[in-house]
C-alpha cells in the first residue's frame, strides 16, 4: 500500500502550494515570499524521498533522534528545520549530524540559545539561523518565551549569540493545534516592538505560524512560514501499542 500513500502525498503538496499562492495573493504578498515547511516527523525517508522529487526542499522535524537517523539518507539539498522542543543535551548532536540544519525554530529560552551559540562555534559552523518560539496561547504545556519576555530573548540572541542569526518568531498556538486569531496578532506584535527596538526591517523578521488546520488565515495574517504536516503526508504513524491496552 506504500505507492498510492506516496503518490497521494506528492498530489497533496500541489494542493498546499496551490492553498498557499490563493492565501499569498489575498494578502497581497508574492507566494514565494512564504515558505513552506513539510513537517516529516514519524513518516519514512521514502516518503519524504517522494515528496522531494517533485521539487519539495524544506522539512521540519521535531525530534532530534529521529532527524540525525534520516538527514544522511537524504539528498544534502534538503533545509532542515528544527521545529520541537530542544533539549540542551542534544544540541551537539543535532548540529554535528545534520549539517544540512536551515533553521532552529524552536529557541524559548536563554540557555538554548548559549548552548546552540557555543555549539556552532564548536563545530566551526556557518552561523546558524533561529527564530525565537513565543507561547502565544498561554497555556503551560507549550514551549515558548512568553509574549512579554519576546524582547528580551531576541536581543540576547541578536546582541550576545554571534554564532545565531536572529531570523523572527514561531509559534504553535492552541492545543488543538488550531490557533485563534489573537494567537497570530500575538506573534506579528512580538515582531513589530522587537523590530522597532533593534532597528529591523519588518519584512526581514519571519513569522512561522500556521498548520495544516490554520495556514491560510495564518498567511492571511501575515505569516512567512507555515509547517504542515498531515495535509500533505497523512496521519502520524506513532508505534503501535498493544491491542487492548
Amino acid at each position: 500500500m506504500a505507492a498510492p500513500a506516496m503518490e497521494s502525498a506528492a498530489v497533496a503538496l500541489r494542493s498546499v502550494l496551490s492553498r498557499v499562492q490563493q492565501a499569498a495573493e489575498r494578502s497581497g504578498r508574492p507566494a514565494d515570499r512564504i515558505r513552506v515547511v513539510a513537517v516529516s516527523k514519524t513518516k519514512p525517508v521514502s516518503l519524504i524521498r517522494q515528496v522531494y522529487d517533485v521539487g519539495q526542499r524544506s522539512f521540519g522535524e521535531n525530534y532530534v533522534q529521529e532527524i540525525v537517523e534520516k538527514a544522511p539518507q537524504l539528498p544534502a539539498d534538503i533545509e532542515w528545520h528544527f521545529i520541537g522542543h530542544l533539549q540542551s543535551n542534544k544540541v551537539k548532536s543535532l548540529l554535528a549530524n545534520v549539517p544540512n540544519l536551515e533553521m532552529v525554530e524552536s529557541v524559548d529560552d536563554v540557555k538554548i540559545a548559549n548552548h546552540l551559540d557555543r555549539a556552532v562555534a564548536n563545530l566551526a559552523r556557518k552561523p546558524l539561523k533561529v527564530l525565537v518560539q513565543v507561547n502565544t496561547s498561554g497555556e503551560e504545556s507549550k514551549s515558548g518565551a512568553e509574549p512579554s519576555g519576546c524582547l528580551e530573548l531576541a536581543k540576547h540572541v541578536k546582541l550576545n549569540c554571534p554564532n545565531l542569526v536572529f531570523s523572527g518568531f514561531m509559534t504553535i498556538g492552541m492545543l488543538d493545534y488550531t490557533s485563534t486569531p489573537e494567537n497570530f496578532k500575538t506573534l506579528s506584535n512580538c515582531r513589530a516592538e522587537v523590530c522597532q527596538e533593534l532597528g529591523i526591517p519588518e519584512e526581514q523578521c519571519e513569522l512561522s505560524m500556521g498548520m495544516s488546520a490554520d495556514f491560510e488565515q495564518a498567511i492571511e495574517m501575515g505569516s512567512t512560514n507555515v509547517r504542515i504536516g498531515s495535509t500533505i503526508f497523512g496521519a502520524r504513524e506513532y508505534p503501535k501499542k498493544d491491542e487492548g491496552h
